[in-house]
């Protein structure tokens, strides 16, 4: 996966809370294994009046031309939950967002979206509500910086946590897999030392 460090994108607010999975990514859209073709039907739902997404519905945000192009999303608590479907933030990937910001996420939703390269940051009900206050004036710009673990929106900066494990994935672009095969030297060591029955 690619490294994330910083990012300076415009913010897409969608003011809701528990968006489960199968609203970020309805179940009959999950016929392919690989990680392409699902940002079409992102919040299929609620982003068209059609069941084949053919007629966009107008009030949705993501629909709004100040919009397009976004690459940080705002959302409410417990962003991610339902079932555990990858495919959710491989959607959001695909469409084009690179940041999530909530008050909280569900656990693997959260590790899905650092293993992929999606920066998932966790703010307090409070800072969420003052982003949401902003957002309600202007387009917003935001900038973060992960290795200084800080978002800037305009002159105000929002500091947030989080694990140094992730942060180190991220900045160095290496999912779980990649982990693994960086200590291939040792994995092989350990296996000679082994019996052969195991």
């Amino acid at each position: 996966m690619k490294k994330f460090i910083t990012q300076t994108g415009k913010l897409l607010p969608l003011d809701q809370a528990n968006i489960d999975t199968d609203q970020i990514i309805p179940k009959q859209f999950l016929q392919k294994t690989e990680r392409v073709g699902f940002a079409q039907h992102l919040f299929h739902d609620w982003r068209y009046l059609d069941d084949h997404g053919n007629i966009p519905n107008p009030e949705f945000v993501l629909n709004q031309p100040e919009y397009k192009g976004a690459s940080v999303l705002l959302a409410r608590e417990n962003f991610g939950c339902g079932s555990s479907r990858e495919h959710a933030p491989w959607a959001l990937q695909e469409y084009g967002f690179k940041v999530i910001i909530a008050p909280s996420f569900a656990d693997i939703f959260y590790g899905n979206c650092i293993n992929i390269g999606v920066l998932p940051i966790i703010l307090t009900d409070a800072q969420v509500n003052e982003l949401f206050l902003f957002a309600e004036k202007n387009v917003l710009t935001i900038d973060v910086n992960l290795e200084n673990k800080i978002i800037q929106v305009n002159d105000k900066a929002f500091s947030f946590d989080i694990k140094e494990v992730h942060q180190k994935s991220l900045l160095k672009g290496v999912d779980s897999i990649g982990k693994s095969l960086h200590r291939l030297d040792q994995i092989q060591a350990f296996e000679q030392t082994m019996p052969a029955w195991l």
